[in-house]
């Protein structure tokens, strides 16, 4: 349905007998691209898709520093349709294994960084993978599972409970805090 300046155009348009259709957005089909041209056939395999602008997303940060155990950067992201989370786990041969999925449950921005989080860690879990380095852009989650910072709040209390059960399976797990653009 559209709203404030395409619902006038549209009224406006209306009598000449032209119909404005919205455009889908295009990053639905880079992933299609994106996905045909990593097929999984049987077990999963790390993607070999060169992402060329992967050093944007971390200015100020050196991620091509090597790192002698496997990394995990995540995100999570809320508005009023859709909660999307993400993650992406890095092997020290710089294989990369990304997970995401959509929640299909009301939740904050807060909220949805823990799921990624939690999301990451179960995976990293699965592969009995010991020692890790996380990489998020929030800070409030960075600094609250560090325990730094307290929150009161009930509903991040728990997710927050349930990240520190999942961070005793680690012989290391450092976190660190990636500033978003």
């Amino acid at each position: 349905m559209p709203t404030r300046k395409l619902a006038k155009w549209q009224i406006l348009l209306s009598e000449f007998d032209i119909v404005y259709i919205t455009q889908k957005v295009v990053i639905w089909q880079a992933l299609a691209v994106h996905l045909a041209e990593n097929l999984v056939g049987g077990a999963y395999e790390p993607l070999k898709t060169y992402f060329p602008d992967e050093e944007v997303s971390f200015v100020g940060e050196d991620i091509t520093e090597a790192y002698d155990s496997w990394r995990m950067f995540f995100d999570g992201a809320a508005n009023f349709r859709r909660v999307g989370i993400r993650a992406v786990l890095v092997s020290e041969m710089g294989e990369h294994y990304p997970v995401s999925t959509k929640l299909r449950f009301p939740c904050t921005n807060n909220m949805a960084e823990y799921e990624a989080y939690v999301l990451g860690l179960n995976v990293v879990v699965d592969m009995n993978i010991q020692e890790l380095l996380v990489i998020g852009d929030l800070d409030l989650l960075v600094h609250q599972v560090q325990g730094e910072w307290v929150t009161k709040n009930s509903k991040i209390l728990s997710y927050l409970h349930h990240v520190q059960e999942l961070r005793k399976r680690f012989t290391k797990i450092e976190v660190r805090h990636v500033p978003k653009i």
